[in-house]
């Protein structure tokens, strides 16, 4: 069941939406109410509401639980790394790491200006799918405490010695 399905189911029958979209949320998402909403940015009693249909599905919704759906469909097929960063430091990154026989994979950032912020992207990057993830280590020790897949920490000493020799030419 597609999309265009739930759609389409809506628009035909009465309670259709709420039948194809439990139909896709068990079969073909494989996750619960309460993993959809989060993803969905949608609370839990707007869509117990709505699936008890003791509440139409509003457009804006409709329109947030296919966005969704197409990023939940679209990050399962999507092979990624996630880094996790400030803005600042993503400048100049690649899209994507050319791996060779397994093809490229992509690099997904997440943006990030304080701590708390990071720990929270790294497990948005797990339940993306990411393939690891890249970050400083003020927060890796943590991530690696809370999540499961591979995390890479980046030593910026080339930088800092760097900066520091261009320091000691204008002293």
């Amino acid at each position: 069941m597609t999309v265009q399905d739930l759609i389409s189911s809506m628009l035909r029958d009465e309670g259709g939406f709420q039948t194809a979209f439990k139909e896709i949320l068990d079969n073909e998402l494989k996750m619960s109410l309460n993993e959809f909403c989060q993803v969905a940015d949608i609370s839990q009693s707007t869509m117990y509401k709505i699936l008890e249909e003791r509440r139409e599905p509003n457009l804006r919704t409709i329109r947030q639980i296919i966005k969704a759906i197409n990023r939940i469909n679209r990050r399962d097929s999507e092979k990624f790394v996630a880094v996790i960063a400030s803005p600042r430091f993503m400048e100049g990154l690649p899209r994507s790491l050319e791996t060779g026989a397994n093809g490229p994979v992509a690099i997904r950032e997440y943006p990030v200006s304080t701590v708390e912020d990071a720990i929270i992207a790294a497990v948005r990057a797990e339940r993306d799918n990411a393939l690891g993830i890249v970050c400083a280590p003020i927060v890796a020790n943590t991530v690696e405490k809370i999540i499961s897949i591979k995390v890479y920490t980046v030593f910026p000493l080339d930088s800092v010695i760097n900066i520091l020799d261009s320091i000691k030419g204008s002293l």
